[in-house]
């Protein structure tokens, strides 16, 4: 399991890192929320643990960031001991919330209760449903949803979308994702019919232009979506 750590404070960071290390946990430790954004997509992180207070970007407006891509589940760790602090903190977000100072094997204890809750929740979720980066697509009711709205795809559109987030971080290649879509030997003429689908697609999620956001054209190789 990969426990990322956000804390200004260098001591309380090293501690929470030596206690997680002593339970074999995997740690990613940041001093600033800045760093952690410059590094933070080629990280594969479980669960963290975030400082509230921090200089330049605070650790609620990086939990806000986070949850923009992310569901892993989030702690709060801070001197702020007020009820509407502890009520902001989860409104935005965080998943559980401990003061300053705190015993280690505490926060420990914490940690691994919402690792099993978010591994148990995992674990029952519909392999058929596919659920990141604002897009929530389902494979039995054939259902796209991208940033909370539901929008209307062809068969051929969902099947190309699905093909996509099923495979995403890695590149589609255009045969691939034809034969895989249509069911036919794929033709050299047939990269226009793709491309036609796949303008529709970006247009419907309103992603177009010269850099779209999702999905990538991979100039003569196919087609890929972003982890």
């Amino acid at each position: 399991m990969n426990i990322l750590v956000v804390d200004d404070e260098k001591e309380i960071a090293d501690l929470i890192e030596l206690y997680l290390k002593n339970e074999n946990y995997n740690v990613y430790k940041y001093y600033s929320s800045n760093e952690l954004l410059e590094n933070i997509n080629t990280l594969k992180i479980d669960l963290a643990i975030l400082d509230v207070m921090m200089p330049k970007i605070d650790g609620f407006s990086l939990c806000k960031k986070l949850r923009e891509n992310y569901n892993f589940p989030i702690i709060f760790v801070t001197a702020k001991v007020e009820d509407i602090d502890k009520i902001s903190g989860l409104t935005i977000g965080a998943d559980d919330y401990i003061t300053k100072p705190f015993h280690p094997l505490e926060l420990i204890a914490r940690v691994k209760a919402q690792l099993r809750r978010y591994t148990k929740y995992n674990e029952q979720r519909d392999e058929n449903i596919i659920d990141f980066r604002n897009i929530i697509i389902n494979n039995d009711t054939h259902e796209f949803t991208f940033n909370d709205k539901k929008i209307e795809l062809t068969p051929i559109e969902f099947s190309i979308m699905w093909h996509l987030c099923t495979n995403r971080g890695s590149v589609v290649k255009t045969d691939e994702l034809f034969q895989k879509v249509w069911g036919e030997k794929y033709f050299e003429k047939d990269n226009n019919t793709i491309m036609v689908h796949i303008r529709h697609l970006r247009e419907k999620m309103k992603d177009c232009g010269r850099n779209p956001k999702y999905i990538k054209t991979i100039w003569g190789v196919g087609y890929k979506i972003e982890k």
